[in-house]
């Protein structure tokens, strides 16, 4: 039987998919990032060593409407994954004004059907906000190449602005027009273009407002979060450029799915060859090239992380709409099947799989476990300290009314209270080292294994520790207590 293409079909598909994201973001656990995050989110400042603030905002805002747990931190992301297909379906139509409304509501199931937003919908981290910006700022271009008003450049400058405060990645894109409207300048103009400077102007006004914060964060913190991200050209390794070149070629068909890979990359093409002749086509190819260009161009010498180019996948997602569809409903239930079964293994776990292949068990298992295991060991008025961030903050999840320490050089640049003393618990994997001159004395307790269900995760290795009273400033600043969950 033919499913027929309408409003509601697609509605009603996306209703599902949004509830059943909201499941899952309900039931799995927080990975060390997102519980990373949750810290910020609890500590506001402009901006972090990692990454910009749009993520912290967006689990503060989730917590006050959904409360402190998994799903209170995921809310916001999960609705705004789902929300960004209303931007796309009018980009299409804006952007390529030949497409009928079904090709549009497809293309906007394509991309909801993509392993990557499967996952970025339900894990919270900075690729949720920045897709969200960069899905608006298709729309608002569209607005600009189908005619619209000369104040549509003062939302691209907003947008821009707020994709950049969500990661710094969104650079590419927006790159990526400043490269379209040269080329329209040349080749031919967009309807009113000539009329747009001021315009044009102003939205680089907004742009620079926005982004602001991050900058003044950056220049009152020795520019950490700048040299943090700019330092990953500094490892440069061409020999291995096949390797990383594959990987990153691999990945991303992975993160696609096959079905749906195949229909970006058939899109980009059409987009390519109607350039000349269709403005929106034009922006789309621009949109995908420069970014591609500087992953690809990275892979030859460094591994190119598999999340780094969804900021591309938006505009993949609205070219799409310039194929034909004999087989999109396969690839779109292809790729559904396979987030359906990443979700059903990462509750229930039904494979054996090992902490290497099982990114849910590595990250998200054990953690209530490790917390009874040091509870069974900690005395009263014992802090619990944890040798990195990750750990730090998921035992910030799981041990209300304990005093959680992290304890590292990143944690001096957060708002967070430095004033720890005395003795507790120190938690770190046997094989990552700690600094142990801040501490007077260290007795090793043993070590445990966190994990679920018999499948180890990681070793973990718990000592009594008693902090030194000689410490220095820098020494106090890097150890910060976390708020932990509950409010304690």
């Amino acid at each position: 039987m033919r499913v027929k293409d309408s409003p509601r079909t697609w509605l009603c598909l996306l209703g599902l998919v949004v509830c059943l994201r909201l499941v899952v973001a309900a039931f799995l656990p927080l990975s060390p990032d997102e519980a990373y995050y949750r810290i910020w989110a609890l500590a506001p400042a402009a901006s972090y060593l990692d990454h910009p603030p749009m993520v912290a905002a967006w689990i503060r805002l989730g917590i006050t409407l959904g409360g402190d747990d998994p799903l209170g931190v995921r809310l916001v992301g999960v609705l705004a994954g789902a929300g960004l297909s209303f931007f796309l379906f009018r980009a299409v139509r804006d952007l390529l004004p030949g497409a009928a409304p079904a090709l549009a509501w497809r293309a906007c199931a394509l991309l909801q059907a993509t392993l990557a937003l499967a996952i970025q919908s339900i894990v919270m981290t900075p690729d949720m906000p920045v897709l969200f910006f960069l899905s608006v700022l298709l729309w608002v271009m569209g607005r600009i190449v189908a005619g619209g008003s000369a104040c549509w450049w003062l939302a691209v400058g907003l947008v821009a602005g707020l994709g950049f405060d969500s990661k710094y990645t969104a650079v590419l894109p927006v790159a990526g027009i400043g490269l379209w409207w040269l080329g329209q300048s040349l080749w031919r103009r967009v309807p009113g273009q000539g009329r747009h400077w001021a315009a044009i102007a102003g939205g680089l006004v907004l742009a620079v407002l926005c982004v602001t914060p991050v900058l003044w964060w950056n220049a009152t913190h020795g520019w950490a979060s700048f040299a943090r991200q700019g330092g990953r050209t500094a490892d440069w390794h061409p020999g291995r450029a096949f390797q990383f070149l594959t990987e990153l070629l691999v990945g991303q068909a992975g993160l696609m799915t096959p079905g749906i890979a195949a229909f970006f990359v058939w899109g980009q093409v059409r987009a390519w060859r109607q350039a000349r002749q269709v403005p929106g086509a034009a922006l789309l190819a621009c949109l995908v090239a420069v970014p591609a260009c500087v992953f690809m161009q990275h892979a030859i010498g460094d591994r190119v992380q598999a999340n780094w180019p969804v900021v591309i996948y938006p505009a993949l997602g609205v070219a799409t709409a310039l194929v034909g569809w004999r087989w999109g409903r396969w690839a779109i239930g292809g790729g559904l099947l396979v987030g359906t079964l990443v979700y059903g293994q990462a509750l229930f776990a039904p494979l054996p799989l090992s902490s290497h292949t099982d990114v849910a068990l590595r990250q998200m298992a054990g953690w209530r476990g490790l917390a009874a295991d040091i509870g069974a060991v900690a005395r009263p008025g014992e802090f619990v300290a944890a040798c990195d961030y990750g750990t730090a903050a998921e035992l910030a999840t799981v041990l209300p009314g304990r005093t959680v320490v992290g304890m590292e050089p990143r944690w001096a640049l957060f708002n967070l209270p430095h004033d720890v003393t005395g003795g507790g618990i120190m938690v770190c994997n046997p094989r990552r080292p700690f600094d142990t001159a801040v501490f007077a004395s260290i007795n090793r307790l043993g070590t445990v294994m966190r994990g679920r269900r018999g499948r180890v995760a990681e070793p973990v290795s718990l000592y009594r520790v008693r902090l030194r009273d000689d410490l220095s400033t820098a020494q106090r600043q890097a150890m910060a207590r976390l708020p932990v969950a509950g409010g304690g």
